[in-house]
């Protein structure tokens, strides 16, 4: 598979800028703001162009390995399938697909080769944000003087199950000062090339549902990350108050420090998600991105009451996350391998937790009208599961 990356930049810069008909001109700078090597659209370039080629290079061999690599994988479950007499509609629980499959010279291939560019690639942004720490933290402590809000708490506490390193991501989203960092530029690997002017986001904050009285005065995201879905939402809300919060403080020092960089009014608070300290009844509404994966079901059950707290009468949840509305009990016996896979070796502690998960029930519990096919976010989620306030 063959990519050309001047064209993959400067393609999707200009796709972004078409979706996005109210997008002001990007500010570009801010006092003690540094792009050593300029901007592209909304991707400001890494510092390094080695290091630039490097992480090209990450990211299509992930894409070749995604697409063709465990494509032949899985033809290659089918045979062990075959040779084990198990037909394509038989019942197989995961941990009978992980006895067929994990020890597969084809299968494991894929798997490890998968797994190894990942690896590699966190330990390139890692060397480069810590090999020069100083000029990151000063820029991002001039960003935290300037407004929008920032709402920063060293010393609140964090809970267990957000201390994991998620994705095999060091330091996880709360233990490295360079999360935010870390992570915006890694996820580029993850979505395989397809985000670098957040076009993912973009889509998703399109696809969230308004309240029937089309009012929205004020928008939440809750787990914001490192801020791209709740700029999207500001630029698709542009007369919204829109908040962005989440339990990493590095993730939301980030978040704060691109959205000036990229002239967009997002205000972002480090606080949990199912605590996160705002009004009753003051948004129209909330959101989340892939957030309730990556917790445990209490956890997700805290956050949907929370969110129900938070929104008033009339306004909408609409959660975003992979597998709302596909249950883990029917994954074929590939599906079931890979599912573990990524459980014990990618560090997604909770997703088979989730999976079982009942998020119509915890939304239904917590006061929420349910609206169980929501409007589809984008291919890949399928469909979403849709609250509304009533009281």
């Amino acid at each position: 598979m063959r990519f050309n990356r001047r064209k993959v930049l400067t393609a999707t810069a200009a796709a972004a800028a078409a979706s996005l008909p109210a997008l002001k001109a990007f500010a570009r700078t801010f006092p003690g703001d540094v792009e050593l090597r300029g901007t592209v659209g909304r991707l400001e370039r890494l510092a390094d162009m080695d290091l630039e080629n490097r992480e090209y290079f990450l990211t299509t061999y992930r894409t070749w390995v995604s697409r063709d690599l465990w494509g032949r994988a899985a033809a290659r479950a089918q045979a062990v399938l075959k040779e084990n007499d198990i037909g394509p509609g038989d019942d197989v629980s995961m941990a009978q697909a992980v006895a067929l499959f994990e020890n597969d010279p084809a299968i494991t291939l894929a798997a490890h080769t998968w797994l190894r560019g990942q690896q590699i690639m966190w330990r390139e942004l890692v060397d480069e944000f810590h090999s020069n720490a100083d000029r990151y933290l000063s820029e991002m402590e001039a960003a935290d003087k300037l407004g929008p809000a920032l709402e920063l708490s060293p010393g609140m506490f964090i809970p267990d199950y957000a201390k994991h390193e998620i994705h095999m991501q060091p330091g996880g989203y709360v233990g490295d000062p360079f999360a935010g960092h870390i992570y915006y530029y890694g996820t580029h690997n993850f979505y395989m090339g397809e985000n670098y002017q957040d076009d993912q986001h973009v889509r998703y904050a399109a696809a969230v549902p308004l309240p029937a009285d089309r009012k929205v005065k004020r928008v939440l995201e809750l787990g914001c990350g490192c801020g791209q879905m709740a700029t999207a939402l500001k630029d698709r809300f542009p007369e919204a108050e829109v908040w962005g919060v989440d339990v990493g403080g590095p993730m939301v020092r980030f978040a704060h420090m691109r959205a000036l960089d990229i002239g967009v009014d997002v205000k972002f608070r480090q606080a949990l998600a199912e605590d996160t300290k705002l009004p009753d009844g003051h948004f129209d509404i909330v959101t989340s991105y892939i957030l309730n994966h990556e917790v445990p079901a209490a956890a997700s059950a805290a956050i949907t009451a929370e969110a129900h707290r938070v929104l008033r009468a009339g306004g909408v949840y609409y959660p975003i996350d992979t597998h709302t509305r596909r249950p883990i009990a029917k994954r074929t016996a590939f599906g079931w391998f890979q599912q573990w896979w990524i459980y014990r070796w990618n560090q997604e502690v909770w997703q088979l937790e989730y999976a079982n998960f009942d998020h119509v029930g915890a939304m239904a519990a917590a006061g929420f009208a349910v609206d169980e096919n929501g409007p589809p976010s984008w291919p890949g989620f399928k469909s979403n599961i849709l609250g509304t306030k009533t009281v």
